[in-house]
Formats: structure tokens, C-alpha cells, sequence
């Protein structure tokens, strides 16, 4: 790997990286609770929004398929060009403001698909708006957490991902809970003839806005090394990689870390679980908990299980904000592989026991271990990743990262629709089980993952 590296392999004669206060790694992070308020308004209402439009149940994994394709194509490009770039705005935050302009945008015409309906149907054009705001969200996210790296010292990347992922948290708190919360306000729950009810559409407004704000807080407030000082820290990148065209892209997949292909196994049955669980959600609750039929899918009772379903997504978020703060000591007592396993253990006990759920109002209880699962997926993964990551390569080995992200969404995509309809006789809750058993999977492979941050960690400390 040393000898494909664009920065020099040795650390000798490169300044350490000067530790961050807490104030400046929230602010380096802020913009990331807007992405993810604008993440778990899609996430828990999509399927309904589609629903409306006239979609099959086991067609809404086909749809949902949108979501990690953009990410497969886009962050990996992301990351290629913010590893090259510097202007006046910076490296990764040109990208940050990009990503928010057309985040705020889809946000906006989503729920408003219907409106052209004469001309295309609206869920396709529904369809279609959850692929640009995929991408939107893509271009916004994926400099973040190069910019972790960019900045933070390894002693302080635990740290810095558990600030993150407590943002991450927040915003899909208040994202989750949006719905329900303009609901008991008094906005109409009833699909109109723009088949979204009106607590849905505007959450979807308040969340454009909260998304370029936060990212806004990132850009003014936080701040980049320019090249020159980055250098004195990261070493420096020779021109020959610097002019390297997007074939490099496919140069760096295949001389990947060994630590990011063990990683990719976790990643796999993590994000296959995750995937299953925000698409059949709504259903199986609808149908297992309720007891409600398919073809009840616009009706009161329908959306009262969806706004249930948001509510308790609401819940594993603001778990996921709290435990995050305890990850650096967890980590410190279990280690990051130890840390990871024990919360994927209770992501996938939380999942399997909904399917012994009778009363709606227990979801929140499950959601307590998917919580602690999904804060360690937020940060764990990307902290042991980047110890083994040659500096000038931090944006693209990120976004290269995300195929491990992506592509069980969109095997999940692909077959889950079918095995749910022909396999599991379209009762969505034993995908939502399936899932669980995949989080159990998921904490037993992480202990084989070669950790090459911590070692070097301790030999420091030595």
C-alpha cells in the first residue's frame, strides 16, 4: 500500500496535528444534523409519500433503490475531486453548500409531486425527486467525514465521530418526531387530492430550511487547513496524483486498506439490516401491530401507524445522540471492535422483538437497542477506518467506502420486494426479523477487523 500512496509513507519530520477544542469540533460537524433531519424525514416517510402515489408494498424496495445508487456514484466522485480542491470557500465545504442548495430543493418538491400529475404520474415524478434529493444528500454528507480526518489528530477521531454522530442524532430527533408533532398541531393528517397530507408536506418545509442553516453554521464557522499548513501535517501530495484524472478512482478501489475490506463485511450485513428496516417498517407495524390490510395505505388509520413509525425512528435517533457521547469511554473499556459488536448485538435484539409486539406504543422500546446499533454505525466503523488511510487520500477512500454502504442496499432493493411477496407471503415484519438476525452477523465479523489506528495508539502511549 506504501508504495501507491500519494503522500510519503513515513511520518518522519511532519508536525502533529494540534488538538481541537469541543466547541470547534461541533461546529465542524453542525452541518451534519441538517443532513440527517433532511435523512429521517425521508427515511420515515418516503414509503407513505410513495404509498399515496399508488406504489405496491413490494414495489417500494425498487424505489428505494435510488437512494444508495446516487451513493455509489456520487461520494466516491465527491471525494475524488475535494481531495484536489482549495478556492475560497475551502476543500470540503464548496461541496458542503452545493449539497444543501439542491437538498433544500428536493425537500421542497417532493410532496409536491402531484402537482404535475397531469403530465407524468406523481409517483414517478415522486420517484424521481427522491433521486436528486439522494444525490443532494450525497454531495452534502460525504466531505464530512473527511473533514474529521482532515482535522482531528487520532487520538481525538473517536471523539470527533461520537460529536457527529450526537448531531446526527438531534436532527433526526426533531426530523423523525416532525410529523407527528405538526399533527397534534392541528395540520390535516388526510391525503387530499395532492395525496400528502399536510403535516407530511410541511415537515418536508421546515426541513429545507433547517438543512441549508445548519450546513450555513459549518461553512462560516469552522475552518480548513490550507494547503500549505495541511502539508505540515498530512505530508505532501506529489503533482503527479494531484493531476490524476478519474481513473484514480479505480486505481484506490483496488489498492484499498486491508482494514476497509474487512470492514466491508460489517458494513454488509449492518446496512442490509438498516435498509429493510426504514423501507418495511411502516408496513409491518400497519399490518402486524394494527392489524390494517395493504390496500389500507391512505387511509387515517394508516398514517396513524406511519406517524407511530416516525415517532419511534425519532427514538432510536435520540438514544443514538445520547450513547454517542459515551462512546469514546465504552471504547475505552471494550475497545472500537468491542464496542461496535455490543451495540450491533442490541440493534439486532431491538429488531427481532417487534415482531412480539402487540401494543404500538412498545416500538419505542425496541428502538433503544436499534439506537445504540445505529450510533456505532454512525462513527465506529469510520474511526477504525480512518487509521488506515494515507492522508491525501481521505476524501476518496471515504467515499470509495460507501460501496460497502451501498451496494447491500441495493441487493436488499433488487430481492427484498420479492422475497417479501413470495417467500415471507407478504407479511413485511419477517424482513424486519431477517434484519436482526443480520445486526448479530454484523457484531460477530467486526472482531476480525484489523484495527491499525489503535495499534498505533498504544505504541504511542508506550
Amino acid at each position: 500500500m506504501a508504495s501507491s500512496s500519494p503522500v510519503s509513507s513515513s511520518s518522519a519530520g511532519l508536525m502533529p496535528k494540534p488538538r481541537l477544542s469541543l466547541t470547534q469540533i461541533f461546529f465542524m460537524s453542525f452541518g451534519f444534523l441538517g443532513v440527517q433531519f433532511g435523512f429521517a424525514l425521508q427515511n420515515g416517510n418516503t414509503s407513505r409519500i410513495l404509498r399515496s402515489f399508488g406504489a405496491d408494498v413490494e414495489h417500494l424496495p425498487m424505489f428505494w433503490i435510488v437512494a444508495p445508487l446516487m451513493g455509489m456514484i456520487v461520494q466516491p466522485l465527491i471525494g475524488h475531486y475535494s481531495d484536489r480542491t482549495w478556492n475560497r470557500l475551502g476543500r470540503r465545504k464548496p461541496y458542503f453548500l452545493l449539497g444543501a442548495l439542491l437538498s433544500s430543493a428536493a425537500l421542497v418538491f417532493l410532496p409536491n409531486s402531484a402537482a404535475m400529475s397531469s403530465i407524468i404520474p406523481a409517483l414517478w415524478i415522486g420517484a424521481g425527486m427522491v433521486m436528486i434529493m439522494d444525490a443532494s444528500f450525497n454531495i452534502a454528507m460525504e466531505p464530512f467525514r473527511a473533514l474529521v480526518a482532515d482535522n482531528l489528530p487520532d487520538s481525538q477521531r473517536t471523539s470527533g465521530f461520537a460529536v457527529q454522530t450526537f448531531l446526527i442524532g438531534i436532527g433526526a430527533v426533531v426530523g423523525s418526531e416532525l410529523p407527528s408533532i405538526l399533527a397534534k398541531s392541528g395540520f390535516s393528517q388526510e391525503a387530499g387530492e395532492s395525496g400528502v397530507a399536510d403535516n407530511i408536506k410541511y415537515a418536508f418545509y421546515i426541513g429545507a430550511a433547517v438543512f441549508i442553516t445548519a450546513i450555513l453554521v459549518t461553512v462560516f464557522l469552522s475552518k480548513e487547513y490550507p494547503p500549505e499548513e495541511y502539508e505540515k501535517y498530512h505530508g505532501k501530495q506529489d503533482e503527479a496524483s494531484k493531476k490524476e484524472g478519474l481513473s484514480a478512482i479505480f486505481k484506490d478501489f483496488k489498492n484499498m486498506p486491508k482494514t476497509m475490506k474487512q470492514l466491508g463485511l460489517v458494513q454488509f450485513f449492518s446496512w442490509f439490516a438498516l435498509f429493510s428496516m426504514w423501507v418495511f417498517t411502516t408496513d409491518a407495524v400497519a399490518t402486524h401491530v394494527y392489524g390494517l390490510s395493504p390496500d389500507d395505505a391512505r387511509s387515517v388509520a394508516y398514517n396513524d401507524a406511519g406517524n407511530t413509525v416516525s415517532s419511534a425512528f425519532g427514538t432510536y435517533n435520540l438514544v443514538a445522540a445520547i450513547y454517542a457521547l459515551f462512546i469514546p469511554v465504552v471504547a475505552k473499556f471494550l475497545g472500537r471492535k468491542g464496542t461496535h459488536a455490543f451495540s450491533l448485538i442490541a440493534g439486532g435484539v431491538g429488531l427481532i422483538s417487534i415482531y412480539f409486539i402487540k401494543d404500538p406504543a412498545m416500538l419505542k422500546y425496541s428502538m433503544v437497542g436499534v439506537g445504540l446499533a445505529w450510533a456505532s454505525i454512525l462513527a465506529m466503523p469510520y474511526v477504525i477506518l480512518s487509521g488506515s488511510i494515507p492522508a491525501g487520500k481521505l476524501g476518496i477512500y471515504m467515499g470509495i467506502f460507501n460501496f460497502f454502504i451501498t451496494l447491500p442496499q441495493i441487493v436488499n432493493g433488487i430481492g427484498g420486494g420479492w422475497i417479501v411477496k413470495n417467500i415471507y407471503g407478504g407479511q413485511p415484519i419477517y424482513a424486519i426479523v431477517l434484519a436482526g438476525f443480520l445486526m448479530l452477523c454484523g457484531a460477530v465479523s467486526v472482531l476480525f477487523v484489523y484495527d491499525a489506528g489503535a495499534i498505533r495508539i498504544k505504541q504511542e502511549k508506550a
